[in-house]
């Protein structure tokens, strides 16, 4: 019993960790004055002001900028 225990937590915790590959979050950066995309969770301190996400796909975080009013329209280079 206690090997089927150990057995189903850690593949909770395998699948927990890969859960979280392949995200993607926009951030606001006041050094740059754009929206950023990026691949980790961040942090929000000095020069990053928001953070909006997290996103399954790099096409949703696009989606997603597009549609945020303090991003700059011309934001193309921020990737």
């Amino acid at each position: 019993m206690k090997s089927w225990l150990l057995a189903a937590a850690m593949v909770v915790a395998t699948g927990s960790f890969g859960w979280a590959d392949g995200l993607y979050w926009v951030v606001g950066n006041r050094a740059t004055n754009s929206c950023d995309i990026v691949t980790r969770n961040p942090v929000i301190v000095g020069d990053i002001w928001f953070a909006d996400g997290p996103y399954k796909s790099r096409d949703d975080a696009r989606l997603a900028r597009s549609s945020i009013r303090v991003c700059p329209k011309d934001d193309s280079a921020a990737e």
